[in-house]
């Protein structure tokens, strides 16, 4: 079966190489294909997902290069190929011919591919690589539309900021390789370091999370990644890049507990960001901000799962939240295609001009709000009972995370489903289109059916599948009056959103600012990491300027006196000198050539001079 793991990874990730190199002679063949590799990878996951392959590279004995699919990894390779599916089809509608539409299901695939790189990776060297392609992939989508300066600078700001996390993880892989032997980067191993690497590679890799995942202090570069095309922002929010931090954490809970600070610094963490990106997420006018914020707040819940040990709670928030997040996004990129407008206030009206999305996106939103029977109530339940057996304060935070996230949800709703202005002009859409065609209404309904399909897994014997499938089997699970009080407290915050969304909330201009910048995180990011490194480039080209230039320039004139100097005295007497030599050679020559004749007799007379004066000379030393 190590074929099929191989071709799950290989597939999307080749597709996506030659899409991408081939260029706009591809343009037509580029989204069937695309979609056809999706289609494909789907049941390589599926395949997958129930047989457990585990793979290692032919060729490469000896080196850790391998791939596995165990009961969490499992279920997140078919969320992740699933949710791909679902966007590239939309996007055969929302990415139009002439807008290098084979560079863009090539990148698409190759992110989706580096995803499932890291799902799969049993260690941290495939993990590392993964890793690496998809933020690669991410800033190339990000920038996509890379004639924009104002998209190009937020495809920088978001790599940055994620690279600056992601060295984390090289570190964690040094501390591990100091830790022990090379089998000591498996991901199954990282738990059993001694210390001072313990404690070394939990903080690495919850850094590295963090920074990957969005959450607190590195929350800002969320939103600027809202630059990217509607189908990389759904792809990119719900099933791949975001939520690999928090995989990660889930994936790496029993290091986090081996560590002993490293579960309730990450638990108080996600909980802290649930409420605090909630708030700003109630803050937004702009429909792809605020669904950017809730995408943080959210995955809040999946990282606090980690750090209160509840596996499956955090693994059905994962996948419920990807369905409902690519759903909402999707949705929202329609009315932007359709409609040219994101702010709440012009999008009123849209859902009943467009039924479709409307509905749909009422759905995302009733889910995201923890509505039951939806599949987040009961997610958020799982999670939330395994944060009240860590702590009662931990659950409360959650509990009112919760309801945040049903004010934001409503909010939303409540916009779209207002009549429109009477002196509101529809008919001048940027679009010829005036509804979802075929393909992307076939993706929406497809979501919109996982959003209420994926509750299933929290109740028996469903959940009891799912708790053998993750392996774990002490997993804490919400009791019913646990149930009821979430869906109360999820429909009264509705509603009572629903009655407020038509009032005007008077707040200080500071306040609304504060909130609408993203509790001005990226400003602090700045003065914290930016400012200093551009201080240390600005000394360092101020010391290349003044010292290293003078010093080279001062020793290439030294050298030009020197042999100017050289050139004017030594230099000519040793030329004279040579030349002389080479001139008295050249006249002994002369008078050497001039007895040799070619006559006889001539050379018998010049022996018989020369024995006569050696004969001369003999007799007189004598």
């Amino acid at each position: 079966m190590s074929a099929v793991l191989w071709a799950l990874v290989a597939l999307p990730l080749a597709a996506g190489v030659l899409l991408a190199v081939a260029g706009r002679g591809a343009d037509r063949v580029a989204p069937p294909v695309a979609v056809g590799v999706a289609v494909a990878d789907l049941a390589l996951a599926c395949v997958a997902a129930f047989a457990h392959p585990d793979a290692r590279a032919p060729l490469l004995a000896g080196l850790p290069f391998q791939f596995r699919v165990d009961g969490l990894s499992g279920l997140l390779v078919v969320t992740v190929t699933a949710v791909t599916l679902a966007v590239l089809v939309f996007s055969v509608w929302d990415i139009r011919p002439g807008e290098a539409r084979a560079r863009f299901f090539g990148l698409m695939l190759l992110f989706s591919g580096s995803m499932l790189t890291t799902v799969t990776a049993a260690n941290l060297l495939m993990l590392l690589m993964g890793w690496e392609i998809m933020g690669a992939t991410s800033w190339a989508l990000i920038g996509y539309w890379w004639r924009d300066p104002e998209r190009t600078h937020a495809a920088d700001t978001a790599f940055v900021t994620t690279r600056a996390a992601d060295l984390g993880l090289y570190l964690a892989a040094g501390a591990a390789l100091a830790a022990g032997p090379s089998e000591s980067l498996a991901l199954g191993a990282l738990d059993r370091a001694a210390e001072p690497w313990l404690s070394l590679i939990t903080a690495s890799v919850v850094v590295a999370a963090f920074g990957k995942s969005a959450q607190l202090p590195f929350s800002f570069w969320l939103s600027r990644a809202m630059q990217g095309p509607s189908p990389v922002s759904a792809l990119l929010h719900s099933a791949t890049m975001v939520v690999a931090g928090a995989y990660l954490l889930l994936r790496l809970e029993p290091l986090l507990d081996a560590s002993g600070w490293g579960g309730p610094v990450v638990a108080w963490t996600g909980a802290a960001t649930a409420v605090a990106l909630g708030l700003v997420a109630v803050a937004q006018s702009d429909l792809k901000q605020l669904l950017a914020a809730s995408s943080c707040a959210q995955i809040g819940f999946m990282v606090m799962a980690a750090g209160a040990g509840g596996i499956v709670g955090g693994t059905l928030q994962l996948m419920a939240h990807a369905a409902a997040k690519s759903l909402a996004f999707l949705a929202a990129g329609a009315w932007l295609t359709l409609l040219g407008a994101k702010i709440l206030p012009a999008l009123r009206g849209a859902a009943r001009q467009h039924r479709t999305a409307g509905i749909t996106f009422t759905m995302a939103a009733l889910t995201l709000a923890g509505v039951p029977p939806l599949s987040l109530w009961a997610a958020k339940d799982v999670l939330l009972a395994a944060a009240l057996e860590d702590s009662i304060w931990l659950y409360a935070v959650g509990l009112a995370a919760a309801v945040i996230s049903a004010a934001y949800s409503v909010k939303a709703m409540w916009f779209v489903w207002q009549p429109a202005p009477d002196d509101a002009d529809r008919s001048a859409t940027p679009s010829k289109a005036r509804r979802v065609p075929v393909l992307g209404a076939l993706s929406l309904v497809v979501l919109g059916v996982a959003c209420a399909a994926l509750t299933l897994p929290t109740f028996p014997p469903v959940r009891d599948a799912v708790l053998r499938v993750v392996g774990d089997g002490g997993q804490a699970l919400p009791s019913s009056w646990e149930f009821v009080l979430s869906a109360v407290l999820a429909m009264t915050a509705s509603a009572a959103a629903w009655a407020w969304g038509s009032r005007t909330v008077r707040l200080h201009a500071a306040v609304l600012a504060w909130f609408g910048d993203w509790l001005h995180l990226e400003t602090a990011a700045r003065a914290v990491l930016a400012r200093p490194v551009l201080a240390l480039a600005h000394a360092l080209a101020a010391f290349d300027d003044r010292v290293l230039d003078r010093g080279v320039d001062g020793a290439a004139r030294g050298a030009l006196r020197l042999a100017h100097l050289t050139d004017r005295g030594p230099e000519q007497r040793v030329d004279g000198a040579v030349e002389g030599v080479a001139s008295t050679a050249g006249a002994f020559g002369r008078w050497a050539r001039r007895p040799q004749t070619g006559q006889l007799h001539q050379y018998l007379a010049q022996a018989v001079a020369a024995f006569t004066v050696l004969a001369v000379v003999f007799v007189l030393v004598r």
